[in-house]
C-alpha cells in the first residue's frame, strides 16, 4: 500500500525537497544585466553645479533615432567617422571656434588656487605643468542620447566608438610625454594624462527622437 506524503520520514521528505530545488534550476532562465563598465564622476556640490557652465562650443552632440541612425550635430552621419570627429572635437588641432576649447594647464591651476581649490587638484595640476611643459587640457563633452528603440547593438556599438576616440587621444598625448601607450604608464602618470584629456561623456535618459 502506498504511504501519503505525511507519512514519509524526514529523510525522504529531505531527498524530494532536493530533487525538486534541482528541477527548478535545471528549467528556470535567469536573465543576465548588460552593460558598460563606466567610472561615473563623483557628484558635485549644488553651489557648484550652480556656477559652472558649459559653452555651447564645447558640447558635442551625438543622437541615436529609433531606427538606428546617427546624428552628430544635428546631421546624419556614419558611425564609421564618429571616432575620428570625436578626436578632431576634443583636441581642436586648428583652434577653430565651433569645436572644444582649450585651457593651459597653468592656467587652470592659476584659478584652482585663486577660487580655493581642492588640494588634491592643486597638486596634481602643478605636477602636469612641471612634469609636461603646461599643456592645454580639453574642455569638451561628448553628449549622447538614444531613443528608446535603439538596439542595444547599436547603443554600445557607439559607445565603443566614443570611448575609442579618448583612448586614441591619450595614447597619443602619452607617447609624446612618456614614449609609453597609455597602459603601460604607471598609476601617477594615467593621472596626468586624465587631467588633459578627461573622459567627459554625458549621458541623457533615451527619448523619442526623430
Amino acid at each position: 500500500m502506498a504511504k501519503k506524503v505525511g507519512d514519509l520520514n524526514a529523510s525522504s521528505q529531505a531527498d524530494i525537497a532536493f530533487l525538486l530545488l534541482i528541477f527548478f534550476l535545471v528549467t528556470t532562465s535567469m536573465n543576465v544585466d548588460q552593460g558598460l563598465y563606466r567610472q561615473l564622476p563623483p557628484p558635485q556640490d549644488k553651489e557648484q553645479q550652480n556656477t559652472d557652465k558649459v559653452n555651447e562650443r564645447n558640447i558635442f552632440i551625438v543622437l541615436i533615432n529609433k531606427d538606428n541612425q546617427l546624428a552628430i550635430e544635428g546631421e546624419l552621419a556614419d558611425i564609421n567617422s564618429l571616432t575620428s570627429r570625436t578626436i578632431e572635437f576634443i583636441t581642436n588641432p586648428r583652434d577653430k571656434a565651433d569645436l572644444a576649447e582649450k585651457v593651459k594647464a597653468s592656467k587652470k591651476l592659476e584659478d584652482a588656487m585663486k577660487n580655493g581649490g581642492k588640494e588634491d587638484e592643486v597638486k596634481a595640476l602643478r605636477r602636469l605643468v612641471e612634469q609636461c611643459g603646461d599643456p592645454e587640457i580639453t574642455k569638451g563633452v561628448v553628449s549622447l542620447q538614444n531613443d528608446r528603440g535603439t538596439s542595444y547593438e547599436t547603443y554600445i556599438a557607439v559607445q565603443n566608438a566614443i570611448v575609442a576616440a579618448y583612448n586614441i587621444t591619450r595614447d597619443k598625448f602619452s607617447q609624446e610625454q612618456f614614449g609609453k601607450v597609455y597602459d603601460d604608464l604607471s598609476s601617477d602618470e594615467q593621472k596626468l594624462v586624465k587631467l588633459v584629456i578627461p573622459l567627459n561623456i554625458s549621458e541623457a535618459e533615451p527619448r523619442s527622437i526623430k
